[in-house]
């Protein structure tokens, strides 16, 4: 099993594009037998759950049976090499996952593996039920900014299946210590998890994390898992989370 996340980006003309992707990509995805599970999503502006969509950047998270039957879903990589100006993959195993997406377990019931070194990749997703929107929308920003400021974190990506109760979050972390260390010792991203217990605020949710094997292409000018020892790629735009508007 290989689990892939794909951000691409396209130029604001192109949006139209964008917006008939998520309708037609459902065709060949859905007669692909190598491929047991994928969503089509948008994404946030602030590289975590987010009321703001970002028009311009779109998602793709699959489960197929090797990377090659990614590498050779040819209509979507043709489409994505036409019409996207920037592409980035994240290559991945899960190590953990606890809850159900769509009432399935997409990601099967790995037994938990903490002992890798190298950078873990967290899914957190949920439908948040409609009479607690409020309540959950109003504690997500000061867990952001304490993730964004947090040592160990890499990047994240905020995606949904739909505005407003359908929300993922993809964070990378450079290690298992890190995200461990944001996960049980900020005081913030304590309290949410207990409102989220105590007022019921999902009818579904999935907390999975998973082992990156490897990434490629680029997202605003760079890829996030090599910034160290990449330079940023030639006539991309560089920044943080792609929140501009080339």
């Amino acid at each position: 099993m290989i689990v892939t996340l794909t951000i691409v980006r396209y130029k604001p003309f192109l949006i139209p594009f964008a917006l008939l992707a998520m309708a037609i990509h459902r065709i060949p995805l859905c007669f692909d037998k190598k491929c047991s599970f994928w969503k089509l999503m948008g994404c946030g502006r602030n590289g975590t759950f987010d009321l703001n969509p970002d028009w311009q950047q779109w998602a793709l998270l699959a489960v197929w049976d090797s990377k090659e039957a990614f590498e050779n879903s040819t209509f979507i990589q043709a489409w994505w090499n036409s019409l996207a100006y920037e592409k980035w993959t994240i290559f991945a195993v899960p190590i953990a996952s606890h809850g159900k997406w769509d009432k399935k377990e997409p990601f099967g019931k790995p037994a938990p593996d903490n002992t890798f070194s190298g950078p873990i990749g967290v899914l957190t997703r949920a439908t948040i039920r409609l009479s607690k929107l409020k309540g959950f929308w109003s504690n997500v920003q000061p867990v952001a900014s304490i993730m964004d400021s947090s040592p160990g974190y890499i990047t994240s990506v905020g995606i949904g299946e739909a505005p407003f109760f359908r929300q993922a979050t993809f964070s990378i972390w450079e290690n298992v210590e890190s995200m461990k260390a944001f996960a049980y010792s900020s005081k913030e991203h304590g309290e949410v998890i207990r409102k989220t217990r105590q007022e019921d605020w999902y009818s579904e949710e999935m907390f999975a994390r998973f082992r990156i094997l490897s990434s490629s292409g680029s997202l605003n000018g760079k890829n996030p898992l090599s910034i160290k020892n990449q330079e940023p790629t030639t006539n991309q735009p560089a920044g943080r989370q792609a929140t501009n508007n080339q």
